[in-house]
């Protein structure tokens, strides 16, 4: 009996690794916003991106010891943008269903925004440390 091999997966591709504090959002931003074009992420899907992505590096800025590490990454036609961080850890139980204030809660309008601009945004990790990843597909 012969077995035909299945589709071979193609490991990611590192574009970026960028450790990041307050100080370094700005060209953070510049610089995924430039590998995205470059991937060929087009308007308005890269400007949404890059709102989500940026959402969540502030919040491991205010709440995850103030900074993280950024890495972008292309794979399967897709670019995801995953952020460690090394703060007390959460779960994706902390995002609000509704629109942050509207469920009585003030907190949570960044994960929110970014799920709703990411086409997957996935979240692992506990205490010592969470990565947040972001993934958009690529056109074509």
């Amino acid at each position: 009996m012969t077995t035909t091999p299945g589709p071979r997966e193609v490991p990611p591709v590192t574009l970026l690794e960028s450790r990041f504090t307050q100080d370094d959002l700005p060209r953070l931003r510049m610089l995924v916003e430039q590998y995205a074009d470059h991937q060929g992420l087009t308007e308005p899907r890269r400007g949404e991106f890059i709102v989500a992505l940026d959402a969540v590096a502030v919040n491991a800025v205010e709440h995850a010891g103030g900074g993280g590490t950024l890495v972008l990454q292309r794979s399967d036609g897709r670019l995801a943008c995953h952020i460690h961080d090394a703060g007390p850890g959460f779960s994706a139980d902390v995002i609000p269903a509704l629109a942050p204030g509207l469920d009585g809660h003030a907190g949570g309008r960044g994960l929110w925004l970014a799920g709703l601009l990411a086409d997957e945004l996935t979240i692992s990790g506990g205490p010592g440390g969470t990565k947040v990843t972001l993934t958009v597909q690529l056109p074509g």
